[in-house]
């Protein structure tokens, strides 16, 4: 005896009848810290094509005093390698050999940045087209999204199996938003835990440090440093790679995000919903402090996630703070 085989049927991946997804009961003690998206495709905007500021009379200055120190710097090089094939022949061409390898080296350094801000801006600009084709400003263009994406993670051996993936999907999905929910579930989905873990790490450390810190200005610095390492992980794990230079542009396109979201305020605002939520009574003051700053934190690196994501969050839920950070606030029972 056969079954009889099962007709074909056609559905949408976002169909609520099919789709399973499992969300979590948000913490009360973290519930409404948690910031919107509506400014990111700006902050993403600003990577791509930096804000053009008029040149003033400040910075002019440091350019002429910079070009002056330039000439100088070149004037005495030329006086040391003359002085040096005045002692001996070997000498001065041992200097010329020392100078060759110093602008060989400047070379590489400059290379490498420009790639870093090429790969920055690749990133922001696949966001952008992703987004252009979810809001119907590019039909057609999904497929093209997917192939870029499957591009930029180009021989990383921890996103084959999505590549492989994504390559099936393109051969079988037509509808251009649903070819894009399958490209954030099986390609970006697994960077995405890395991220989270990233940030609940850097989180804990934070709080960890800043807890048991003797000094504030020890505080100060490692927050600074921990976020900026932070940023640094989260761009390398979605691609961007970023240098120097490619880091000074992602860290103001971040902080410009938090600007606009409301987050730049963890000061006051930040105690103030921190103690309504009556956590002050279960936390001493240096424990206080320590969870303050991981918060400070985790929003950190949730701002550096919209902004450094190849793709928008389509159908995969944006974390919350109490997805991140929610360990720091609670106390073992009783």
């Amino acid at each position: 005896m056969t079954a009889e085989p099962r007709k074909p049927e056609a559905w949408r991946i976002d169909d609520p009848a099919i789709a399973a997804t499992i969300e979590l009961a948000p913490d009360p003690d973290l519930e409404g810290l948690d910031d919107d998206l509506d400014n990111v495709p700006d902050a993403i905007e600003a990577i791509v094509h930096p804000p053009r500021r008029p040149i003033r009379w400040g910075r002019l200055t440091l350019m002429a005093l910079g070009g002056l120190v330039s000439i100088a710097a070149g004037l005495a090089l030329d006086t040391l390698i003359r002085d040096l094939f005045t002692r001996s022949d070997w000498l001065g061409w041992f200097g010329i050999a020392l100078l060759g390898l110093a602008v060989l080296g400047i070379i590489v350094i400059v290379g490498r940045e420009l790639r870093g801000l090429f790969r920055l801006k690749k990133v922001a600009r696949l966001r952008l087209e992703a987004e252009a084709v979810l809001s119907g400003g590019a039909p057609g263009g999904a497929k093209t999204t997917a192939i870029a994406l499957q591009g930029l993670y180009a021989g990383r051996a921890d996103t084959a199996r999505g590549r492989r993936k994504l390559q099936t999907h393109l051969g079988q999905i037509m509808d251009g938003n649903d070819l894009l929910k399958l490209a954030e579930r099986d390609l970006v989905g697994p960077l995405d835990t890395r991220v989270r873990r990233q940030i609940s790490a850097s989180a804990k450390r934070v709080s960890v440090v800043t807890a048991v810190s003797p000094r504030a200005i020890i505080d100060l610095a490692y927050v600074l440093i921990e976020c900026l390492r932070l940023i640094r992980r989260i761009a390398e794990i979605y691609g961007g790679r970023p240098g120097t230079l490619g880091m000074m542009r992602l860290t103001r396109a971040i902080l410009s995000h938090l600007a606009v979201t409301g987050s730049m305020a963890v000061g006051d605002t930040l105690i103030q919903q921190i103690v309504g939520h009556g956590l002050a009574a279960r936390l001493s003051a240096r424990l206080g402090e320590g969870v303050i700053n991981g918060l400070m934190t985790a929003r950190i690196g949730v701002a550096a996630m919209d902004v450094c994501r190849p793709l928008p969050f389509i159908s995969a839920r944006r974390p919350r703070l109490s997805d991140l950070a929610g360990d720091l606030v609670k106390t073992p029972a009783a």
